[in-house]
């Protein structure tokens, strides 16, 4: 009774599967990612920059001038970036000494292989 069982499922998974084509139409919906990149030169231009973020944009953000002028303010707008980054499941990572890049959270910045 059992083999006959066994035997009637293997039967059953033999059968060819059923496939749909899909047309040109099924493939024309995609989703754009704006990448921007922007100054930081205040708290003014982190909290646009928050914004942006929340709204699904990759944010290349210029932070030269602002650490020329005042590293502590560079620094408060920084910790803001990342808590915003952090709430929301982004990513913020630091680019040579000139640059961060923030995503959002469908998106990450590959740091290298995994140790």
């Amino acid at each position: 009774m059992v083999l006959k069982k066994l035997l009637e499922k293997l039967k059953r998974k033999k059968e060819p599967e059923e496939w749909a084509e899909l047309g040109p139409e099924a493939f024309k919906e995609k989703k754009v990612v704006d990448v921007r990149v922007e100054n930081l030169r205040g708290a003014d231009d982190a909290e646009r920059i928050q914004q942006l973020v929340r709204e699904g944009s990759v944010c290349f953000v210029r932070i030269k001038e602002l650490r020329q002028r005042d590293v502590t303010e560079l620094k408060r707008c920084v910790n803001r970036l990342r808590k915003t980054c952090a709430a929301m499941g982004g990513d913020i990572v630091g680019v040579d000494e000139d640059f961060l890049i923030v995503t959002p959270e469908f998106a990450r910045v590959f740091r290298g292989k995994a140790a």
